[in-house]
């Protein structure tokens, strides 16, 4: 079925929809169910570590009004981003499928970083490298292709108004956000991260923000982002809506504004300590407040959806993941473990921990459930329907979760895939020290590796890594012909 005839067909299935069941469990198990569809609020953080948030440990962070979701809602303590940087992320929470699927596993080179869109439009597919590497790796997509359906497409064929605010980092202009699905797109575009985060928002060698025009010098971007998301809110509030607040920070530049980083300057820093990314911390978290508020003041709240979560683990430059190990592009639990809250008053309790782990890929299933709207059935969805498990009926059918980067990162990580089973996790690298292993319920640290005291268990799990590798056609590295060791 092609992408046009799925979306064409949702409208119609849609059309007469009251309130849904939600993947097949009944509505007696909740109680009173709403009125009318629930809206969906999707908040995705830029480079939020773990444990950068009061409600998951922080002693430095400030974050009162994500730390009220966490006591109202669901709080994951296993949450993960489908990548530990932050393009295949997203490509995965707007499509419920692994990056690998989609061919998007690194993060997308703007134009401005040298990622010039090709003449006949078409993803790179020559393997890539230089004589000073082992391998070849895959070329990254320059853009996630408009044949991928993502949560604003079939949204909207189901009656939803739908808005992006903030960082899409998915494409330049044939695949911003308004060609995905998309009502309105505001700031996104082919930016990893943003010029400058005061008005005008430009810097010498992006310019500006092509989708964001400036309206104030000296205005806080984040700032900005939560008056544009509460203004749809406002004009969207009497019909079901969607809106994706994709926020710029915490990325770098490291900036904020003066009063809150004196703040953070005057604090006894525990293991974290940067007063600048604390002050951008606090900003997220006041923008959550404001819409949060808002859905209060306006009445959404008891049947609004709130699914909050990073799109990869804190930058180690900017933050302190411990007792995570390492941080942001690397294997480890410090760069794909992230904070996750889901709330939902009409439908779940809050206040309760969830230690089943769950991931990126699970939030357009989970809305797709909560909302009715028909999930694409003319491909592979990897991720599940949160909705058993957050409300306590039923649980998750899979036990495994995979990552797939076959890339270098920097000058210090070689390309690897992971599956988490269980308690277990595999590392593969393909240079180098083949396999880690660790049992995350007894080494949250990774600080044992017991690769080569179970080598039993290490066949085992890369029996299971090597077949879902083949089963989603994953892209690997090859040897390098051209590889000239460097004396």
């Amino acid at each position: 079925m092609k992408r046009r005839d799925f979306l064409r067909r949702t409208a119609q299935a849609t059309a007469a929809m009251a309130f849904p069941y939600a993947g097949g469990v009944s509505r007696a198990c909740w109680g009173a169910a709403p009125a009318g569809r629930p809206n969906v609020v999707l908040i995705l953080v830029d480079d939020l570590g773990w444990v950068d948030l009061g409600c998951y440990g922080s002693r430095y962070y400030e974050t009162p009004h994500i730390d009220r979701l966490a006591r109202e809602g669901v709080r994951f303590v296993q949450g993960y981003a489908a990548c530990a940087v932050c393009s295949p992320t997203r490509a995965a929470v707007m499509t419920g499928r692994y990056p690998a699927r989609l061919g998007v596993t690194d993060w997308i080179r703007g134009r401005f970083q040298g990622g010039t869109i090709p003449p006949d439009k078409k993803n790179p597919t020559e393997y890539v490298g230089d004589s000073g590497k082992r391998l070849l790796c895959p070329p990254n997509a320059l853009w996630m292709e408009l044949d991928e359906i993502t949560i604003a497409e079939v949204l909207k064929a189901a009656g939803y108004a739908t808005c992006h605010v903030g960082k899409w980092h998915l494409g330049a202009d044939d695949w911003y956000p308004d060609k995905q699905g998309f009502d309105f797109n505001i700031g996104g575009c082919d930016f990893g991260q943003p010029p400058s985060y005061f008005d005008p928002y430009r810097n010498a060698q992006q310019g500006g923000i092509p989708t964001l025009k400036p309206r104030k010098e000296g205005e806080y971007l984040t700032d900005r982002e939560a008056d544009e998301a509460c203004r749809f809110i406002k004009e969207h509030q009497n019909q079901p809506f969607f809106l994706y607040m994709a926020h710029y920070a915490v990325h770098r530049p490291l900036q904020a504004p003066k009063e809150p980083i004196g703040k953070y300057e005057a604090k006894e820093p525990p293991h974290q300590g940067d007063p600048v990314y604390a002050a951008m911390v606090e900003r997220v978290d006041e923008a959550v407040g404001r819409i949060v508020d808002l859905l209060d003041e306006t009445g959404l709240a008891r049947n609004t959806l709130i699914i909050f979560a990073s799109d990869n683990g804190g930058l180690l430059d900017s933050t302190d993941n411990a007792p995570l190990r390492s941080g942001k592009g690397y294997p480890y639990e410090g760069g794909i473990r992230v904070p996750t809250i889901v709330r939902w008053p009409a439908m779940t309790d809050g206040g309760w921990d969830c230690d089943v782990p769950v991931a990126s890929i699970d939030f357009l299933p989970t809305v797709c459930a909560s909302t009715g709207a028909p999930m694409p059935n003319d491909r592979p969805i990897d991720g599940q329907n949160l909705l058993p498990v957050l409300t306590r009926t039923g649980a998750l059918q899979r036990d495994r979760l995979y990552w797939h980067f076959p890339h270098y990162r920097d000058e210090d990580e070689v390309p690897y895939s992971i599956v988490r089973a269980g308690d277990w996790k595999l590392i593969k690298r393909y240079e180098g020290r083949p396999f880690e292993l660790f049992n995350l319920r007894e080494d949250l640290s990774e600080k044992n590796d017991l690769s080569e005291a179970m080598p039993q268990k290490v066949q085992e799990f890369d029996a299971t890594l090597t077949a879902w590798l083949e089963s989603v056609r994953a892209k690997l590295p090859v040897p390098n012909p051209g590889y000239r060791a460097t004396q």
